[in-house]
C-alpha cells in the first residue's frame, strides 16, 4: 500500500512524485520500460561497459520554459544542481539546397544591431512588404485577443488559414508556417492558430528577453545530465520505483479507482493514482463505466498524434556546424539537427563507445508521409537502414557546398530511436515496368501528440473529477498547450496540487506560471473581452474579412 501510485515514469510521472515527496507524501513510480524519463530519456547503444548514448531527439530548451528549469534548480547534481548543466546555444543555421543558407542569432542582443539581426527571421528580408505588413497585423491580432476569443475562435481555426499561406508568398510560408513544423511537428494546415501562433510568440519573447538565454541544451546527454541526478535525489526523498512493470488495466467501481492492474497480474493498492502514461495508452487503460461518469477522460481518445523522431549518427570528425541548431528548410522529411559534442563539456566521448567517434549529429525527423530524395517513399515505408540513408543524403544535399562539410568517411555508426520497429510483414508490389519489389516500413511505438484545430476541449485537465484519480501527461490541458517537456512539467505539477488539496494541504501548492506577455497589450485584451461577450469580431478580423469579399467578387468590393 502507497499514499499515492503514479503510473508512468516519464517527465510528468516524475514531476509530480517530486511535488508529492517533498511534501512528505508516500509515492510510489510504476514505469513500462526499463528506464525511467519517458521521450526525454538517454539509452545505451551497446552491451559494452561504456556506451554511446542515443535519445528518441535532441532536447532544447527555450525562454518560456519555467517549469521544468524550476524543478532541474531543485535537483543536486555534485556541488550545483541539474540546471547548471544547461549550456546557452548562440546561432541557429537555416540550410538551404540552393545556397549557403542564412544563421540567425540565438543569443540575447546586446546592440541595436543585434536586436535588428535578431528580429530578421521572423521578418525575413526576402518577405514582400505587404506581408510583413500582413504579419505585424496577425501577430497584433493574436497579441490583442482575450483569453476566450483564443480559445473558442483561434483554436477552430488553423495557423495556415490564419496567416492566409495560400494567398502568400513562398517566403511567408516557409518562415512561418513549414518552419514551425520543424519544431514541434504541427503541421501548419491542421494545427491550430492558438497553439502555433502561441508558441511563435513565446519563441520571439524569449530572443528579447534580456534576462532569460533565449535557448539552451544540455552538456550531457538527457539522462547523464538530468534523468540520473533526479532519480537518485527522488530516492533520497523516500520514492521508490518499479521499472519493467506496465499497468494493463485500472480497477474501478465507477466512481473512484480501487486498484490498478499491472501485466504480470500484480494490483497495486493505493490511497490516490496519477496517471502519467502516454496519450495512446490512456484511453487503453481507462474503464468505460469511468469515462461514462468522467467525460474528459472519455475524450482524450479524440487526440490525435504524429511521428517526431530522431536519430544520432556517430562521426569520425566533430563537424563544424553553427553551435546551436541546424534547420533543413528544403528537406522533404523536415529535419532539424544539433551537433552535440561542442556542448557536452559534462560527458567525455572519448570514454564512450568506439575510438574513431570523435563527433555526433542528432537529428529529428518530423515529416515520415513526404516521399524522400533517395528512394522516392515517405520515411514510414522505409526500413530502418533506408531512413539513416534518406536522412543522411538530404543532410548532405543542404550542407554540402564546395567544402563538402558532411562526407561519407565522416560515419562510423548510426543509432535510430528503438520506438521506430520494422513491420513484421513487408508487401510486395508491382512496379510500372513489371518488376516486383519488396516494401517495407516501420511501426513507431512512441507517437507525439499533436495539437489540431479544435482539440483544446479534448483535453482533460489534471483533476478529472475522479475522487482519487489526476492525469499528468503532456495531453493534459496547461498553459503551453503544447506536447513538450514543459508541458508535462506543469501537469504533473496541477496533478500533485490536486491531490494535495484532497488531502487537505492548500498551503503548499506547486507553482505554476503564466505564459508571459507583454503589458502594453493588456487594455486591448481587456477591450477584446467586452467585444467578444457583445458578439463582436475583434477588430483585426477585418483585413480577413476584406480579402475574404475580394476573392469571392474577383477583385470587385
Amino acid at each position: 500500500m502507497t499514499d499515492v501510485a503514479v503510473l508512468g515514469g516519464g517527465i510528468g510521472g516524475l514531476t509530480a512524485a517530486h511535488e508529492l515527496a517533498e511534501r512528505e507524501v508516500d509515492v510510489t513510480v510504476y514505469e513500462a520500460n526499463d528506464r525511467f524519463g519517458g521521450k526525454a530519456r538517454s539509452m545505451p547503444i551497446s552491451d559494452e561497459p561504456a556506451p554511446l548514448h542515443g535519445e528518441h531527439g535532441f532536447r532544447f530548451f527555450p525562454a518560456f520554459y519555467r517549469h521544468v528549469i524550476d524543478t532541474m534548480e531543485r535537483i543536486p547534481d555534485g556541488d550545483g544542481t541539474v540546471a547548471d548543466n544547461l549550456v546557452e546555444t548562440e546561432a541557429t543555421l537555416i540550410a538551404n539546397t540552393t545556397g549557403p543558407g542564412q544563421i540567425a542569432e540565438t543569443r540575447t542582443p546586446d546592440s541595436v544591431r543585434g536586436w535588428l539581426e535578431a528580429l530578421r527571421p521572423a521578418f525575413a528580408e526576402d518577405l514582400p512588404a505587404r506581408d510583413v505588413r500582413f504579419l505585424l497585423e496577425r501577430l497584433f491580432y493574436l497579441l490583442t485577443a482575450c483569453e476566450a476569443r483564443r480559445e473558442e475562435e483561434l483554436d477552430d481555426i488553423s495557423w495556415w488559414e490564419f496567416i492566409d499561406a495560400e494567398n502568400r508568398s513562398p517566403a511567408l510560408r516557409d518562415r512561418l508556417a513549414f518552419a514551425v513544423q520543424s519544431l514541434v511537428a504541427l503541421r501548419p494546415q491542421v494545427g491550430s492558430a492558438r497553439t502555433i501562433g502561441t508558441v511563435y510568440l513565446q519563441l520571439l519573447f524569449g530572443q528579447l528577453d534580456p534576462t532569460r538565454p533565449t535557448e539552451r541544451v544540455l552538456n550531457a546527454p538527457t539522462s547523464a545530465a538530468w534523468i540520473d541526478p533526479w532519480l537518485r535525489h527522488l530516492e533520497s526523498l523516500g520514492v521508490e520505483f518499479r521499472p519493467n512493470a506496465p499497468v494493463r488495466r485500472l480497477e474501478t467501481d465507477g466512481r473512484r479507482i480501487t486498484g490498478a492492474t499491472l501485466a504480470d497480474g500484480e494490483t497495486i493498492a493505493a490511497d490516490e493514482y496519477v496517471l502519467a502514461v502516454p496519450v495512446e495508452v490512456a484511453p487503453k487503460l481507462i474503464p468505460t463505466e469511468l469515462a461514462r461518469n468522467a467525460p474528459a477522460l472519455e475524450r482524450i481518445d479524440r487526440l490525435d498524434t504524429a511521428w517526431m523522431n530522431g536519430i544520432q549518427f556517430y562521426l569520425a570528425d566533430d563537424v563544424d556546424l553553427t553551435r546551436g541548431h541546424q534547420v533543413y528548410a528544403d528537406a522533404p522529411w523536415a529535419l532539424t539537427s544539433i551537433s552535440q559534442r561542442q556542448f557536452w563539456t559534462g560527458y567525455d566521448l572519448e570514454e564512450h563507445g568506439p575510438e574513431a567517434v570523435e563527433g555526433v549529429l542528432s537529428v529529428i525527423v518530423s515529416d515520415w508521409d513526404t516521399p524522400g530524395i533517395v528512394y522516392g517513399k515517405p520515411a514510414r515505408e522505409c526500413t530502418p537502414e533506408e531512413i539513416a540513408t534518406e536522412i543522411w543524403e538530404q543532410l548532405k544535399h543542404h550542407l554540402n557546398g564546395p567544402d563538402q562539410r558532411l562526407r561519407d568517411e565522416h560515419l562510423v555508426d548510426w543509432f535510430l530511436d528503438p520506438a521506430i520497429v520494422e513491420t513484421s510483414v513487408a508487401s510486395e508490389t508491382q512496379r510500372e515496368d513489371g518488376e516486383t519489389v519488396d516494401e517495407g516500413g516501420v511501426e513507431n511505438r512512441s507517437p507525439l501528440l499533436i495539437n489540431t484545430v479544435g482539440s483544446l476541449r479534448n483535453r482533460p485537465p489534471a483533476d478529472v473529477v475522479v475522487e482519487n484519480l489526476t492525469v499528468a501527461g503532456d495531453y493534459v490541458r496547461t498553459n503551453a498547450d503544447l506536447a513538450s517537456m514543459e508541458s508535462a512539467n506543469e501537469a504533473g505539477r496541477r496533478a500533485a496540487n490536486a491531490v494535495l488539496e484532497r488531502r487537505g494541504s492548500r498551503g503548499s501548492q506547486a507553482r505554476i506560471w503564466p505564459l508571459a506577455e507583454p503589458a502594453v497589450f493588456e487594455p486591448f485584451k481587456r477591450q477584446d473581452r467586452v467585444r467578444y461577450r457583445l458578439g463582436l469580431p475583434h477588430p483585426g478580423a477585418v483585413t480577413q474579412s476584406i480579402r475574404g469579399v475580394t476573392r469571392r467578387f474577383g477583385g470587385r468590393v
